[in-house]
Formats: C-alpha cells, structure tokens, sequence
C-alpha cells in the first residue's frame, strides 16, 4: 500500500528536518481534495483525480496513487458516473493509518 522507499528517498532528498513539514502539507491539501470529493462540490472530478495521483505518488502512497489514476481514466473517456469516490476514500484512509503508523519503523520523523 505504501511504497516505503520512495517515502525515504524522499526523506532523503528534502532532509529529515522538512520531511515533517512535507508530510504535514501533504495531508491537509489531500484532506481538503478529499472532503472536496465527498461532498460533491461539482467541479472536475480528472482534474481532482489527477491532483491526487501526483500527490500520492510523491509521498509514497501507491494504491491510492493507482486508484486516483484508474478513476482519473474512467472520468476522462466521459464515464465520471462509474469512478467509485467511497473505494478511492477507503484507500486514502488505509494508506494513511498504515503510513503513520509505519513512520516510525522506516526512519526518523
């Protein structure tokens, strides 16, 4: 569900000291894309998909990543209808209790 050593390269690579920060961003801009999609708010349901699929994929979270991208293809060939918020929701949700709960076995936070 998370691929743990993209988390450390990215760790690596912004420094133990702004990883916190990073991951801290990281979830209040996917809370509020997430919440956006639960309530429906209208808008461009790829263009959120696809948001959502970058971001996860930066910080390590490779099922969401993947759901986020099957559902970004369902709604850019026209069938929005068909892309299962609730599923991708769960997988966000999972992702994030194993991510944090896996911080501190795969290095400092």
């Amino acid at each position: 569900m998370i691929l743990w050593s993209r988390v450390n390269e990215l760790r690596d690579e912004v420094g133990a000291e702004d990883f916190d920060e990073v991951v801290e961003l990281f979830m209040e801009e996917v809370g509020d894309a997430i919440e956006h999609l639960r309530s429906d708010a209208g808008g461009d349901l790829e263009q959120a998909l696809h948001f959502l699929k970058g971001s996860a994929l930066s910080l390590g979270f490779e099922a969401f990543s993947d759901a986020c991208q099957q559902g970004e293809r369902e709604a850019a060939a026209g069938h929005a209808a068909r892309v299962d918020i609730g599923a991708i929701i769960a997988i966000f949700e999972r992702s994030r209790t194993e991510f944090l709960s896996g911080l501190p076995l795969h290095g400092p936070v």
